[in-house]
């Protein structure tokens, strides 16, 4: 549950991307970047963030909503739910493989995305033109600092191939990085606007204007918790202008779905708002790098 309204957007004004802080309907600029806040302490950015917002006093900004990340780049963790061991377990047959990533202290963390590649709120999402059996991720962001700390929390999306991943674990890269396989949005709510407890993401792919799928999940179902991934994500990295740390799903499809170009993925939470991308496919299934 939010406890006030507060939320950082990006925006695209002319030529270039600005900042902006929303508190309960006002609209107030923020200097700098989100680096530069992550950069820093996490009580001193908060005091740059709460200073702007005390300011915000006008109407919407003009600007096309970007992805809420500037120079940070996007990280995933994997197989912290139940629900995403199995539907692992489902697509490839290495049970006793996902078992023991589920169960053992280290997570599984890879690369999603750099930042470049992130798409935002009302931008397609792609599935690869090569794969069969595509899902969507909905997953809780963590925005962490310089050091290692929450600042704050997004929507995304982990777009995932499950027929590259389940012909071979080995395989994960390509099912999970490529272009607009990841999506972030639409803002970044600060980890102080927010109340302590789980968060709730529910999931919605929408196809002719007709709900295909539906469904909820809590990070109460997590195995591991928030400060558990991003201690194992910078034991051996740094990242002096912030990071992006997917924290996994626990909402996924059942065998017989797979998502379409022309779909609507929608993901929401109550504290964070609503993330909402269409479908493309990318690539091309003999080798090109073309998008349909």
């Amino acid at each position: 549950m939010v406890k006030m309204s507060i939320s950082l957007h990006r925006l695209r004004a002319g030529d270039e991307p600005r900042w902006a802080v929303c508190r309960d309907g006002a609209w107030g600029a923020l200097d700098g970047t989100l680096a530069d806040l992550l950069a820093l302490p996490l009580d001193q950015a908060r005091r740059a963030v709460e200073t702007a917002a005390s300011k915000a006093d006008g109407g919407l900004p003009g600007g096309r909503p970007l992805p809420p990340v500037d120079q940070q780049e996007v990280w995933a963790a994997g197989v912290t739910y139940l629900r995403s061991r199995d539907g692992r377990k489902e697509e490839s047959g290495h049970g006793s493989l996902y078992d023991h990533v589920y169960d053992n202290d280290r997570p599984e963390i890879f690369f999603k995305a750099s930042q470049w590649r992130v798409v935002g709120d009302g931008e397609p999402v792609g599935i690869r033109a090569d794969s069969g059996w595509d899902v969507p991720e909905a997953e809780i962001g963590l925005v962490l600092n310089a050091a290692g700390e929450v600042f704050g929390y997004t929507l995304a999306n982990d777009m995932s191939s499950r027929s590259i991943e389940g012909e071979n674990p080995l395989y994960l890269p390509q099912a999970k990085i490529y272009d607009r396989s990841c999506s972030v949005g639409p803002a970044i709510v600060p980890s102080w606007a927010i109340e302590p407890g789980p968060l709730t993401v529910g999931l919605r792919v929408l196809r002719d204007g007709h709900e295909v799928f539906t469904g909820t999940t809590s990070t109460s179902a997590m195995a591991r918790t928030f400060e558990d991934l991003a201690g194992w994500l910078f034991r051996a990295l740094s990242f002096p202008a912030g990071v992006l740390l997917l924290t996994g799903t626990g909402v996924v499809p059942d065998a017989d779905f797979t998502t379409h170009p022309g779909d609507t993925i929608e993901i929401t939470s109550p504290a964070l708002g609503t993330l909402i991308n269409p479908v493309i496919a990318v690539g091309d299934a003999t080798g090109g790098r073309k998008e349909r």
